[in-house]
């Protein structure tokens, strides 16, 4: 195998302008990270097509309730994230385990690399996880995160998030990607937000506000659904920021 080279199923669709390039110079840190070889085309094999399996038994009730998971309250304005897993062909995904994480209220990690001069909170730490059900659907109770810097470029501050990761039914569904909120002002200034090319595809990574989870005087709602695979899939994180 070449060095500096990709690995690549044939499994894989061919690269579009939903996901983000391996380069993407605006984003700094895929000039050091980014192949520099053609990608080396791998044979699917049978785990990549029937993996992986979880089972329920690992999720507990409280992993998707990021505001119950300590003593206390966490800061900031509480919100409820809901929405479906679709495979492809539009069909919901029963049994996918979705994993979420997030900055705080202050826009800071529960991580020992974020040294963002902004508060720790002892009753957040950012991490959840749960389920979809028979209708293809999850949901996270947590807090609205902040915006943060994150010195790519000079006064770089990424928008609010949350990162989402699933397995999907094989490896090759493998997803890892990010939401966003509506009408943020940072996102004409974000390379990783922007390193999804097609307009239609960074909608896509955009919750929309959901007055029907809404709860009346304790948390704004917003959804967010995930396509895994097809034309219309939840585009790929490429670059990995914390």
């Amino acid at each position: 195998m070449q060095p500096d080279a990709a690995l690549a199923r044939v499994t894989d669709a061919a690269p579009s302008a939903a996901d983000p390039p391996l380069l993407y110079p605006d984003y700094r840190s895929t000039e050091a990270r980014a192949p520099t070889n053609p990608l080396v085309v791998l044979p699917g094999s049978l785990s990549e097509l029937t993996g992986p399996v979880y089972g329920d038994h690992v999720v507990q009730e409280t992993d998707s309730d990021l505001t119950r998971q300590h003593a206390g309250e966490p800061l900031g304005q509480r919100i409820v994230v809901t929405g479906r897993v679709l495979g492809s062909d539009g069909k919901p995904l029963r049994g996918q385990l979705v994993e979420i994480w997030q900055a705080n209220a202050a826009g800071r990690y529960h991580h020992t690399v974020d040294t963002h001069e902004a508060p720790l909170d002892p009753n957040f730490t950012g991490g959840g996880r749960c389920l979809t059900d028979a209708a293809g659907s999850y949901r996270f109770v947590t807090i609205l995160p902040g915006a943060y810097p994150w010195g790519n470029h000079p006064n770089a501050w990424r928008p609010r998030h949350i990162h989402f990761s699933l397995f999907g039914r094989t490896f090759s569904e493998r997803l890892v990607t990010q939401m966003y909120f509506p009408g943020d002002p940072l996102f004409p200034f974000d390379p990783i937000f922007n390193s999804v090319r097609d307009e239609q595809a960074r909608r896509r990574l955009i919750a929309t506000f959901d007055l029907g989870s809404t709860e009346p005087d304790w948390a704004l709602g917003y959804r967010f659904d995930i396509v895994l695979g097809g034309r219309v899939a939840s585009p790929l994180e490429e670059a990995h920021d914390d």
